[in-house]
């Protein structure tokens, strides 16, 4: 060893021997050199740096250019290309839904800007099942991954600039997740009056022409981004506005998607003297294939005002996000006629009418396999008309066999105005009877059902047969009275006298906006949403069409009528008797969008019977069997259509919604459906009684099955409906000072609860009772120490135990269905010592009109070692024995455990309060003092 060690001296000394000749002649060279010419050296080498930092930042940096300062390529002449795109091509990552969450990043110029509203209008009708974010098109980037996920599956920018234009760091932070994720882009230019004619995008081998009037738009057969479009047809004539912007490249990544002529050769000066060009055609949507910079953009040179833009951006997001936010081919359409024999004198059907209304459905059946007319009748307006529509009536009812029917009422009457069920089935049966029996006109010139004729022979029929089917299971309920708001007797009546299966309203769960209407089940009867079709029962004559017949037309072609079928897999139509007699205005809409789908999409046009086609609805959207019940007085047009013998008034004001029960027996073992909260127990049902003092609040009645509490929001009591959450409440007097309360323990940590009560109760206080979360949470400690191995009757109960302690993640939920001003949290501790303090903050909160003095009207009891209510005679009123009981003091380690547990949460609780501007309860204050 010693050997080697001293063989490597020599060899150092060697070589550093040989390189001191050359570093001594290189610093006797740096002396003989002049300051002048090192000064010349340096300012070469800075010239050299500017000229190369220019060509990079300037020349191909720069953002968009206007043409004059530079020659235009000619469209055969190859794009320039930055040095820095001469790399290899990086490769797409495709999207994957294990690796993005299914949520939607939308930029846009501000809240209330237009495109922006549209592009989450369109999101939202085709109920995709995700969350869409809005953001600011400025300052700092969301966050785009949690824990390893990305967070968005799809970005969209309302201005495309905004994206350009970003600053390089958070620009390279959103380009290197879409990368790495998959996620595609979509981005609009909208030009103005201050947008350049010609420019470059700023970082792309893309070229823009701005503010042109364009005509005749067709679609590129070869672009991979069509699903629900079809290439076949020119859309012939002028385009809206003139302020079209046109995309040109010749880089092999962009793919035309939209391609329209300019109206003039003078549109475009700058491509060149050629007159002819105007003829060619330019690309008003490019698709970018990623093959540039690893990622995939669609780019609209225009806003959402026109059709066929809407129609590629629906194809543009299903493609970027690989099909998850797009729906089927199959579209299930139901054509319902309502008010089949009632009507005015010259708004009827005749002859020719009913003839038209066979030959058309079974025209629209070539494509709509077995496409039928649904049509609902009222009976006791058979033969009402003139002599030729009457003719039209005996017409119709000889294809009984062709047509699907249901049932309105007899007399075409609104539900919700009858209170007895019985007289609304008897009602239902007399139009039960007209089906089945033939009738005559009586004296009256009213239809007269065979079996009610027991008078004179003048009143006598032999009995035939109609032959309407009976067992179609649907109707629809004049006006839609009674479907929503709910009407209980309009559903029994129903089921008792149809068996009716399946309703449908357009109320549900609001007239507008349309995208919002939704489907519920009550009652065992499954309610559809209905749609409008732009006619109504006075829309008779196509050139008295409101607005003019073209109105019309732009509705059926590519307007509302047409996305109403492309971003709903199902779609019932509402229409009327009086749209199918004189210029027929159904049969030309139906036929004419038919004809339009057809032509434009590669929809499966389809449809079923009413239950089979609530049956698939359901099928697609399980979540919506359960229904939202929402306060009928905050819509006008549900308010109308409500029993005037019902009130909102009767609904609670206020919910105490603090954690659920908990407790032990005697034998301190857990038991079986409670929890841990003793204290709090006492302390919500202490604030329930003292509540109930106050002559102004009433509490809600006692139930059978849960005592003092309703439990309505977060269990199967919900869907009976409101008008059982009514019965528990008192009808209100003349006056305007009741004020109704409940309380239901296990509201506080329900998922459900908030948004429920939220809509019913928009307006309501709530109440939250804190305390000591490790006093309160008393069990056996191998209960809330339980690991993942325990039984599952264990874990249950651990987390019945552990769970409904999450205060700030249960307050969070509240938070996001009601405002910060409408929660009071109260300390539980303080309830206990200070009952009187605390109802004072609780009276100011309520904003009663009278306050009572809790001081002179609670006495404590030194027995039960808590407040009571003073009566007369200095007695008190004391909660049950089962209340305000002692129980043995928790054990040291279960104690030690539960304050480590939940120590992370109180912080948290104690942010939230803190930002809601409620004080902190004594409780909560001495854990997070004995926690530093």
């Amino acid at each position: 060893m010693s050997g080697d060690v001293g063989q490597a001296g020599p060899l150092v000394a060697e070589v550093s021997g040989a390189r001191m000749p050359a570093l001594a002649r290189l610093r006797r060279l740096c002396r003989h050199v002049s300051p002048q010419a090192v000064l010349f050296l340096l300012f070469i080498f800075c010239l050299f740096s500017v000229f190369v930092s220019a060509y990079y930042l300037y020349g191909w940096k720069r953002g968009l250019e206007p043409s004059a300062d530079a020659p235009e390529p000619d469209c055969g002449d190859p794009l320039p290309v930055a040095p820095s795109r001469l790399l290899p091509l990086k490769p797409i990552q495709a999207a994957t839904p294990s690796r993005t969450d299914p949520l939607v990043l939308v930029f846009v110029e501000s809240l209330y800007s237009q495109l922006g509203q549209d592009v989450v209008a369109i999101l939202e009708s085709s109920r995709f099942k995700y969350r869409t974010e809005i953001a600011p098109g400025k300052g700092d980037m969301p966050t785009l991954t949690d824990k390893g996920r990305g967070r968005f599956a799809l970005i969209i920018y309302e201005n495309v600039l905004k994206y350009v234009n970003l600053d390089a760091w958070n620009r390279e932070l959103l380009d290197k997740y879409c990368v790495a994720y998959g996620v595609g882009i979509i981005g609009f230019f909208k030009a103005n009056e201050n947008s350049l004619l010609s420019a470059q995008l700023k970082g792309f081998p893309l070229f823009l022409h701005s503010n042109l009037g364009l005509k005749d738009c067709s679609i590129n057969p070869k672009s991979p981004l069509l699903y629900v479009t079809r290439p076949s047809e020119v859309e012939k004539g002028v385009l809206p506005g003139e302020d079209w912007t046109v995309f040109q490249s010749n880089h092999s990544t962009y793919e035309p998607v939209l391609l329209a002529k300019t109206r003039t050769s003078e549109s475009i000066p700058h491509l060149g003297a050629d007159a002819g060009l105007h003829a060619a055609l330019h690309a008003t949507v490019v698709q970018d294939l990623g093959l540039h910079d690893g990622i995939q953009r669609v780019l609209f040179g225009n806003n959402l005002n026109f059709w066929l833009h809407k129609l590629v951006f629906v194809d543009a997001v299903a493609f970027l996000t690989g099909k998850r936010l797009s729906l089927p081919l199959d579209r299930y359409i139901l054509v319902d006629i309502d008010d089949i024999f009632v009507g005015k004198e010259g708004t009827r059907m005749k002859v020719e009418d009913v003839k038209a209304l066979f030959d058309t459905q079974n025209e629209l059946r070539t494509h709509i396999p077995n496409f039928t007319f649904n049509l609902g009748y009222s009976g006791k307006f058979f033969h009402t008309g003139t002599d030729a529509e009457d003719a039209g009536d005996d017409l119709l009812l000889s294809y009984v066999k062709e047509f699907w029917w249901f049932p309105h009422m007899w007399s075409h009457m609104q539900p919700h105005l009858f209170h007895n069920q019985s007289v609304l089935a008897e009602q239902m049966a007399l139009n039960k009877k007209f089906a089945v029996v033939k009738a005559q006109r009586g004296r009256n010139g009213a239809a007269l059902v065979a079996h009610s004729w027991a008078g004179g022979s003048e009143h006598r029929a032999e009995r035939e047969e109609h032959g309407i089917p009976t067992d179609m299971g649907y109707a629809v309920a004049p006006h839609h009275s009674g479907v929503y708001p709910v009407h209980v007797q309009l559903y029994e009546a129903w089921k008792q006298v149809w068996s009716i299966r399946v309703t449908s309203t357009e109320e549900y769960p609001h007239l507008k906006p349309a995208r919002y209407r939704r489907g519920f089940i009550h009652n065992g009867i499954m309610v559809l949403p209905r749609q409008t079709c732009g006619l109504f029962t006075h829309t008779i004559f196509y050139n008295e069409y409101p607005g003019g017949s073209s109105e019309l037309d732009k509705i059926i072609n590519g307007g509302e009528l047409f996305l109403t079928v492309l971003l709903n897999p199902i779609s019932i139509f509402m229409t009327h008797l009086s749209n199918y007699g004189n210029d027929r205005l159904g049969l030309y809409t139906f036929k004419h969008l038919v004809r339009f789908l057809r032509s434009w999409t590669n929809l499966r046009l389809q449809t079923l019977p009413p239950v089979q086609l609530a049956q698939k609805y359901f099928q697609i959207f399980s979540e919506e069997k359960d229904p939202l019940w929402q306060d009928p007085c905050e819509d006008k047009r549900h308010k109308d259509i409500w029993s005037k013998e019902k009130t909102c008034d009767r609904f609670p004001k206020l919910l105490i919604i603090g954690p659920q029960k908990t407790g032990r027996d005697e034998e301190t073992k857990p038991r079986e459906g409670k929890g841990l909260f003793q204290y709090l127990l006492v302390s919500t049902t202490a604030l329930y009684l003292f509540l109930g003092m106050h002559p102004d609040l009433s509490s809600n009645y006692p139930s059978s099955e849960t005592f003092e509490e309703i439990q309505f929001f977060n269990g199967h009591n919900y869907h009976k409906g409101i008008d059982w959450y009514m019965e528990f409440f008192p009808i209100p007097s003349n006056t305007t000072s009741d004020f109704y309360f409940e309380k239901s323990a296990n509201y506080f940590d329900s998922e459900v609860a908030p948004r429920r009560a939220a809509a019913l109760l928009p307006k309501a206080k709530h109440q939250r009772a804190h305390d000591d979360p490790v006093a309160l949470k008393y069990t056996f400690h191998e209960v809330i120490t339980a690991g993942p191995d325990a039984s599952l009757k264990l874990r249950a109960l651990q987390n019945r135990c552990l769970v409904p302690g999450w205060y700030a993640t249960h307050m969070e939920r509240w938070l996001s269905a009601f405002h910060a001003n409408q929660i009071l949290v109260l300390d539980g501790k303080l309830l206990r010592t200070e009952p009187a303090k605390v109802m004072d903050t609780v009276q100011k909160f309520l904003g009663v009109t009278n306050t009572i003095d809790y001081h002179k009207t609670l006495a404590f009891d030194p027995k039960k070692g808590f407040w009571c209510q003073l009566l007369e005679g200095g007695k008190t009123k004391c909660l049950g024995k089962s209340k305000g009981r002692k129980y043995p003091e928790m054990d040291l380690d279960s104690r030690a455990f539960l304050k480590e547990y939940y120590r992370d949460h109180n912080i948290e609780l104690s942010k939230l309060l803190y930002k809601m501007g409620q004080t902190l309860p004594t409780w909560l204050r001495e854990e997070l003092q004995n926690t530093r």
